[in-house]
């Protein structure tokens, strides 16, 4: 069981002992001919060593998914962390493939996403602060864009692009919410054409999940000349190629595109690549950290953003599409303290302590909450895929609880195992590891939710009612012409998204548990075709977040030594 004496996240990993990463690609079969080193912890990989693993055997492949987030966070990243740990500790080579961190949750409420405790990412303030300046990268390549639009406007607007329907913005690696809407152009004429537009978040951009989806260095061209920027006066899309942009949008993210080579605390190999949002984007690390993890190892663990209905789903249905893998097993993070949070009885804010009444042993509040977990392994086991519960063990969980979070994980037809893996590292998921070397014996009949050639509306519906347990889908006006204009102009084909909160399984952040007798409204629908999908906005999507009174950054700082301070 943890304990609450614990050293810091940031004194845990300052202590560990790291490993040359030529020493980490070793284990992993991946030649020190194809490392770029960013110091002695920390490598991209040349995209050649695809080709070099192209032999091996595929690994058995994981998804690391939860059920509806709380504002407390369930230790996602941290479980798969300590799953990876703990499958080596059995003596299985595994590899994990996580998203890269975005700064602006970094410095805002959230801290850093390297882990915790003994199941990190290490060096944890590289990876939390720049990393290899992938994010960067992205920043560049999309204001490059943005740029090259106004640009075009200035110079007479030869390709006729209807400035109200310019719907590319621009984006920053920063919570910034007085930059959601802003005016461009003002001053004097030689300053742009005047329009409104706003700001994202780099982890909102569709250049970060191209990055995400793309399979080469080709690929990812293609894919970027293909971005829809707006239309013209006649409704025909405007693309980056149209821009003549995509080129060097291409060059800027020409060494983005390989992996970053990290390691745990117990030197098992990390590839960090992409970080796209989970609420508007797939939420997904990247098929090309996949491809390399996918022979580079024999268990490859990815995580997906937010709850089965969000990161796995799109997961499944949108990544497992363009990679062409199909998963063995999906691991779904659970809590004591989530359980009774969605139990409806407990008002939890983020940053302030539990209420006294939520640490008391109480399975009845466990059971309350109990519908959510229910449902997430529902949505894991209608694609076909085993479920594993994983228990991640917090100090102030008690026996029975514990115990009563089991009875509901099995009852709902999943394997189930407890972790301490926070305090204890690989060791403490041992029997996790165990259970999911289980699971993955069994046999899949993988399924998409939806066929390549069923409608957009048909695709939304079936998500809607298939994943989320909807009764229907309630399409605006807006978003049927929207749907009509996307099909006519071909691109029909496309999976989908579902732009939503992660709060519930549900559009209503309101709706706890596994809402029922509710239909999905859709308010609008976009193209993302550089990216290749197309997604419908249900609720207010914000893609810029703000910070809070007190964020993160006020707490972060360096000392007489220089040493970071403050960061977790």
């Amino acid at each position: 069981m943890p304990t609450n004496s614990l050293p810091s996240d940031l004194e845990i990993a300052r202590a560990a002992q790291l490993e040359p990463i030529e020493d980490i690609a070793a284990a992993a079969g991946i030649d020190a001919a194809r490392l770029e080193h960013y110091g002695r912890h920390v490598a991209k990989v040349d995209l050649a060593a695809v080709d070099d693993l192209a032999d091996r055997p595929d690994a058995r492949y994981v998804v690391v998914t939860a059920l509806t987030p709380t504002p407390l966070g369930e230790g996602k990243t941290t479980t798969a962390v300590g799953l990876a740990q703990g499958l080596a500790q059995l003596g299985k080579r595994s590899m994990l493939a996580l998203r890269q961190p975005s700064m602006g949750p970094t410095f805002g409420v959230k801290g850093g996403a390297a882990g915790a405790g003994y199941s990190q990412v290490v060096p944890m303030e590289t990876l939390n602060l720049h990393l290899t300046g992938d994010f960067h990268a992205i920043t560049a390549a999309h204001d490059l864009l943005s740029a090259m639009i106004d640009n075009h406007l200035h110079h007479g607007n030869e390709l006729g692009i209807n400035p109200w329907s310019i719907s590319w913005r621009r984006v920053v690696d920063i919570n910034d919410r007085a930059l959601r809407n802003v005016i461009v152009g003002l001053g004097a004429k030689l300053d742009g054409v005047p329009r409104q537009t706003g700001f994202d978040i780099t982890a909102a951009s569709e250049v970060g999940v191209i990055l995400a989806l793309a399979t080469d260095l080709a690929d990812l061209r293609a894919r970027l000349g293909r971005i829809v920027v707006g239309y013209t006066f006649e409704g025909r899309p405007v693309t980056a190629e149209d821009l003549k942009a995509a080129g060097a949008m291409a060059v800027i993210m020409r060494e983005a595109i390989k992996p970053n080579l990290m390691q745990t605390i117990e030197h098992t190999p990390v590839l960090i690549h992409a970080g796209p949002f989970g609420n508007i984007a797939t939420g997904n690390s990247s098929v090309i950290a996949d491809r390399v993890g996918i022979k580079a190892s024999d268990y490859l663990l990815t995580e997906a953003g937010f709850g089965a209905d969000m990161g796995a789903e799109r997961f499944f249905n949108v990544k497992c599409r363009v990679s062409g893998l199909r998963p063995d097993a999906a691991v779904l993070v659970t809590t004591v303290r989530a359980l009774k949070t969605h139990s409806g009885r407990h008002k939890v804010v983020a940053g302030k302590p539990l209420p006294p009444e939520m640490l008391q042993d109480n399975p009845e509040d466990v059971r309350a909450g109990a519908a959510n977990l229910t449902k997430h392994i529902e949505i894991v086991r209608s694609f076909g895929v085993a479920p594993v519960v994983a228990i991640n063990v917090f100090p102030t969980d008690h026996p029975d609880e514990l115990e009563t979070v089991r009875e509901i994980a099995e009852a709902a037809g999943a394997r189930v195992a407890m972790s301490t893996h926070v305090a204890d590292g690989g060791q403490g998921a041992v029997d996790l590891a165990r259970v999911l070397v289980e699971a993955c014996e069994d046999e899949t009949d993988f399924a998409f939710t939806y066929a390549d050639d069923d409608s957009l509306e048909e695709k939304l519906r079936k998500v809607a009612t298939q994943v989320y347990g909807a009764e229907g889908i309630e399409l605006s006006a807006q978003a049927r012409k929207d749907l009509a204009h996307f099909e006519e102009l071909g691109f029909g084909q496309l999976p989908v998204v579902i732009a939503k909160t992660h709060l519930s399984i549900s559009h209503d952040p309101t709706l706890r548990g596994a809402p029922t007798g509710w239909r999905l409204p859709v308010r609008e629908v976009r193209l993302a075709a550089g990216a290749g999908y197309v997604y419908a906005i249900c609720g207010e999507m914000r893609t810029m977040p703000g910070l809070g009174k007190h964020p993160a950054a006020e707490r972060i700082d360096l000392d007489e030594d220089g040493q970071i301070v403050g960061l977790f």
